[in-house]
């Protein structure tokens, strides 16, 4: 194991070593993996706008997961997708909020027994190999390690750690993901703003610029989106948009514009409730083309499959639900989706994903042994 960088994030752990030798000392009972000789599993969701990372303690494989769950801890950082703010900003987001996690818990990484890092971004087998790579730097060679893309980690919160089934995320970024009880995958959209994240809070938000620059330039409708944005980014008119927008292109700041569209959509604006409607149509559609690929309907569309549905774009707003439409849409085709709002954060459905793997690879070595 190495240390991948700054030798001050991981402090903390010289100092629960020396605690627990004092302990030892005077009888204490310290165990090996520990503080308190208790086995830990690292679930993290890094995310465009925000990274997670919960602490959960490993409980035994052959017994149900407790309810609740047995959360030791939880940190946040900033962003942490390698594509929004490079590899050596996402890395060091994600160091820290690991060692925050562990120091929340008085947890060292002789403790944690796997990580699961489920993360926006991770889209090829060469970006799995990268980060496991830099994670193995980190961590002891007993850990086990996962790396996944961060929707298999929201489809993991709704189903509690069974992948099968569709997640839609629809926050800063959009991605459908599936998954058939025989491992097969495949997923639509999620390819970032550039290639059309559309349906996503960044994607409605920059059609809604767009709107506006085309109503000032009497091109498109004139829309109340102008005043309302104008006002929020305490701009005067709608050519300092442009200005705005290039100085500072970032995915989340763009996508912060969401709640105001939705407001002048719930107000009746017609270009805006056309941006929300277009939203709807491309967030179904990716559901839509993931389950036909899978077949998850079955043969007649009309099998049941489990719909995670995960993200700010899909919480219902007053009058406009957005995730409600993208269902009722969906069901026009597929009518046995059953839709799941989750109970636990991505982060925790990462960490359900650590357990899982690990349960089955006790099995497998139980049964060859």
């Amino acid at each position: 194991m190495k240390r991948y960088r700054n030798r001050q994030i991981w402090e903390f752990e010289h100092e629960l070593n020396m605690m627990a030798a004092s302990s030892y000392s005077v009888g204490g009972r310290i165990l090996n993996g520990g503080v308190y000789g208790r086995k830990v599993i690292l679930g993290i969701d890094g995310g465009t706008a925000s990274t997670v990372c919960i602490c959960m303690s490993l409980t035994p494989f052959d017994q149900p997961l407790p309810d609740p769950l047995p959360i030791l801890a939880r940190a946040v950082a900033g962003c942490s997708n390698h594509n929004s703010v490079g590899e050596s900003a996402a890395r060091e987001t994600l160091e820290n909020v690991m060692a925050d996690a562990l120091a929340k818990s008085r947890s060292t990484r002789a403790s944690v027994q796997a990580v699961c890092l489920s993360a926006s971004g991770v889209d090829h087998p060469k970006d799995q190999h990268h980060i496991l790579t830099w994670l193995r730097e980190i961590f002891p060679m007993h850990v086990r390690l996962f790396v996944e893309n961060d929707a298999v980690a929201a489809l993991s919160s709704g189903t509690m750690g069974k992948l099968h089934g569709c997640v839609l995320i629809a926050g800063t970024g959009t991605i459908a993901y599936g998954f058939t009880e025989d491992g097969r995958e495949a997923r639509a959209a999620g390819a970032g703003p550039v290639l059309g994240d559309w349906g996503s809070a960044y994607g409605i938000s920059a059609q809604a610029l767009t709107a506006v620059i085309r109503a000032n330039d009497g091109r498109g409708l004139q829309t109340t989106l102008t005043q309302n944005i104008l006002d929020k980014l305490n701009l005067s008119s709608p050519d300092e948009l442009i200005g705005w927008t290039y100085s500072d292109p970032s995915w989340a700041r763009i996508a912060a514009l969401l709640p105001i569209v939705v407001s002048c959509a719930d107000a009746g604006d017609l270009a805006a409730i056309n941006i929300l409607f277009d939203a709807v149509h491309e967030l179904a559609s990716s559901v839509k083309a993931v389950v036909a690929r899978l077949e998850l309907c079955g043969e007649d569309g009309k099998d049941p499959f489990p719909l995670v549905m995960v993200g700010g774009v899909l919480e219902a707003n007053k009058r406009w639900d957005i995730g409600s439409e993208v269902i009722n849409c969906i069901s026009k085709d597929f009518p046995g989706v059953l839709p799941i709002r989750p109970k636990v954060e991505p982060a925790v459905g990462a960490a359900l994903l650590a357990w899982s793997s690990l349960m089955r690879q006790c099995h497998q070595e139980a049964s060859t042994s």
